[in-house]
């Protein structure tokens, strides 16, 4: 009896792809300014979502001191404003300035273009279903419903 072929394994394979994904879009984001960290925090602050440094740090994914660092830089760089939140002065309300609206947009039209070139022969149902199952294996490994959601979903003006 023959055995079936090998496959490989599709952790390993959507691994392989991911880094290779994930090289191309820092270049993508790099060659407009910026990088993915620099990216999830201006389109957090863009979708309104946290306005203090922790919540911000949770939905960037990042710990609060990396998240300092990279805020620290993105002021210098006039991208943002802190301000002490009048009702607890410990805290910072952190919101883009009109520079960090323009970098922003840019990193958008980088992140847009780079999707496309991406998606690039996929029929719509195809992306449909590949969305579907990268939302499917990130519950499978164990990331909860609704794990491969992202903040940016709908997204395309702003």
């Amino acid at each position: 009896m023959q055995m079936p072929p090998m496959r490989q394994p599709t952790g390993l394979q959507l691994g392989q792809a991911a880094r290779v994904v994930s090289r191309a879009f820092d270049d993508a984001l790099e060659q407009a300014g910026g990088s993915l960290p620099v990216w999830l925090i201006l389109l957090n602050l863009k979708i309104g979502r946290p306005g203090t440094q922790r919540e911000l740090a949770q939905a960037v994914g990042l710990r609060e001191a990396t998240l300092t660092h990279h805020l620290n830089a993105l002021d210098k760089r006039g991208l943002i404003s802190r301000q002490r939140d009048p009702d607890n002065r410990r805290i910072h309300v952190v919101t883009l300035t009109e520079a960090g609206e323009a970098a922003f947009l840019e990193m958008r039209d980088a992140a847009m273009a780079f999707d496309e070139r991406l998606n690039d022969g996929l029929t719509d149902v195809e992306r449909a279903l590949l969305a579907d199952l990268l939302t499917r294996l990130a519950s499978n490994a164990g990331g909860g419903p609704g794990a491969g959601t992202p903040p940016w979903a709908g997204l395309a003006e702003g």
